[in-house]
């Protein structure tokens, strides 16, 4: 099997051997961006923050153990990332509410800050509602900004049928929002 180059492995090697500058490093760069799929995939700031710090906490735990060259740890940080976001969205689902969700306001918003912040809320909603693999491969390419390469072998898909997801995630958010006026949140 040929290594696969890390731009990590010196941080996850430093990490594994207690560095604290490492892992504040570590900290600083990954957990922005496992806080914003965890929101994305979740769609509320708590739990996403409970997911980020969880996988925070497990690549600490598993740096010292981290074998370079077998997969990149920032794709790893991914799965894991995935992993405990659909745990809870799996137990989501087995709890009934007695109140339905809050709907986005769909009225006209007075000013372009408002109009923008509903159009934002709007997006978030309609995202909520794609298929889980939907959802995950526009959140993996659109918001994370990993290459359809990356997000097809996080997925273990090929890149073909991430395209497909891609295209149909679109295709639906394009019929949920086609009621927004293309450049109207800067109007």
């Amino acid at each position: 099997m040929a290594l696969i180059a890390d731009p990590d492995e010196d941080l996850v090697r430093r990490v594994g051997q207690g560095d604290p500058a490492a892992i504040q490093a570590m900290v600083a760069r990954k957990l922005p961006r496992m806080l914003a799929l965890a929101h994305r995939m979740l769609g509320d700031a708590a739990e996403a923050e409970d997911v980020a710090q969880e996988v925070m906490l497990r690549a600490w735990k598993q740096a010292p153990g981290w074998t370079p060259g077998q997969a990149r740890f920032d794709t790893w940080l991914h799965r894991v990332g995935l992993n405990l976001c659909y745990d809870r969205l799996r137990r989501r689902r087995e709890v009934t509410t007695a109140t339905p969700p809050d709907q986005p306001d769909t009225g006209p918003a007075p000013d372009r800050g408002l109009l923008a912040a509903d159009v934002g809320a709007r997006v978030d909603a309609a995202l909520t509602r794609l298929p889980d693999r939907q959802k995950e491969a526009i959140v993996l390419c659109h918001y994370q900004e990993l290459t359809n390469i990356e997000a097809a072998a996080l997925m273990a898909v090929s890149v073909e049928a991430l395209e497909s997801l891609l295209s149909r995630g679109r295709r639906a958010l394009r019929l949920a929002l086609a009621d927004i006026r293309p450049g109207a949140e800067g109007a």
